[in-house]
């Protein structure tokens, strides 16, 4: 009996002779037989009005500044059809959608096919274990695709696991986000991966369920990593201990530049390890997020003077932790020193009654990571800087 996944597959290629990117989709849903969704139809007419030339196709289900019927699986084979006549289009963001499993098996079918992408987004859809294992078999025949974001879907520890020993095999793959992803701690399997992979430059793990025996594996492979740039461990179980492991790791790791180490539970002891080694030893971090990691003033106030050692070090965000008056009076003391500046950190000082405070800046590595403004700079480096730093570095 034939499925109807099949008879899908089997379905001939509508012929799109039409110019604008517009019409390309009407033609492709007629061929198709399906409804038109008029929110990618309005996307791709604003695409091709616009006067300055972009390689990027946005069809985000969260924007919040037109009507949004969010695009379902079915929306992705009409919109596939366009992008095979359009290789311009390298980056394909489908963040905040209604697609599957089945959405993945048709998206997992592009990418086999097809070579022009370099950054696809699926954060925040409904694809489970079953879509995440055809997409990863996918990319061990693709080697074009650079930055893929799973962020937010649920495709469980075996999910993990099918990315994780795809990146084995894979020799493009520059990024992934494997963030809340209902994962439970496969650390074990991303290190294996680790040890054995020379390309990817950026991972996120944040809510993992990472705790400290996890990052003890992730530091023992990336002992051996050459090329891992920025590793997102936000939002997991960590501990001071788990923190010493980061800290022997950045002794002696020359690679990497951005660690995100937001909402853990390092405390005081945890920030004294990384202070001991940003101080002493390591001189290639340049962006350190501690966030809400329950550290007092005598933990930032040693993170402080550590900074003011390291001129490496240009990026530090603190907020969300106990600034007592010894905290405020270090990063107040940097600020005016002019060893940070306001864009460089999260936080300013004020005096009230001859006492130095800090108020929190809206600043920091990705803070439009999830959503973009609706107004102002979308990627403004004040508030983005993981930008900043990863694009500087690869002018060179």
């Amino acid at each position: 009996m034939t499925t109807h996944r099949e008879r899908r597959r089997d379905r001939p290629e509508p012929a799109v002779m039409a110019t604008g990117l517009g019409q390309q989709y009407n033609v492709a849903c007629t061929e198709l037989n399906q409804p038109v969704n008029h929110f990618i139809e309005d996307v791709l007419a604003q695409l091709d009005r616009q006067e300055q030339f972009t390689s990027t196709l946005k069809i985000c289900g969260n924007n919040r500044l037109m009507a949004v019927t969010r695009v379902t699986d079915e929306d992705f084979l009409a919109i596939s059809h366009v992008l095979k006549h359009n290789s311009f289009i390298t980056d394909l963001d489908l963040r905040f959608n209604n697609l599957t499993n089945n959405g993945a098996v048709h998206i997992a079918k592009f990418l086999q096919d097809n070579c022009s992408l370099f950054h696809v987004n699926l954060m925040g859809n409904d694809i489970e274990t079953e879509g995440a294992e055809h997409i990863a078999k996918a990319l061990h025949r693709n080697d074009s695709l650079r930055s893929l974001r799973m962020t937010g879907n649920k495709i469980g520890n075996k999910g993990g696991m099918f990315f994780a020993a795809m990146l084995q095999i894979n020799t493009s793959l520059e990024e992934l986000d494997l963030g809340d992803c209902d994962l439970e701690d496969t650390s074990i399997h991303i290190a294996q991966m680790l040890k054995v992979n020379n390309t990817l430059q950026e991972i996120h793990l944040s809510k993992y369920e990472m705790t400290d025996s996890g990052v003890e594996r992730l530091c023992e492979a990336l002992q051996e990593n050459r090329t891992l740039r920025y590793l997102d461990l936000s939002c997991n179980k960590i501990t001071r201990d788990g923190v010493k492991c980061l800290a022997e790791l950045l002794k002696n790791n020359t690679t990497l530049e951005i660690l995100d180490l937001t909402s853990n539970r390092m405390e005081d002891e945890g920030a004294m390890y990384l202070a001991e080694a940003i101080h002493l030893y390591n001189s290639s971090l340049k962006a350190l997020a501690i966030v809400s990691n329950n550290i007092t003033g005598q933990g930032l106030k040693t993170l402080a003077a550590a900074t003011k050692q390291n001129k490496g070090l240009e990026y530090i965000y603190i907020w969300g932790n106990v600034l007592d008056e010894d905290a405020c009076m270090a990063f107040s003391d940097l600020l005016y020193s002019g060893r940070l500046n306001a864009s460089t950190t999260d936080v300013r000082p004020y005096t009230v009654d001859g006492r130095v405070y800090l108020a929190e800046l809206f600043h920091g590595l990705k803070k439009h990571y999830y959503w973009s403004p609706t107004y102002g700079i979308a990627d403004d480096p004040v508030c983005n800087s993981c930008l900043t730093l990863l694009n500087d570095d690869d002018k060179f």
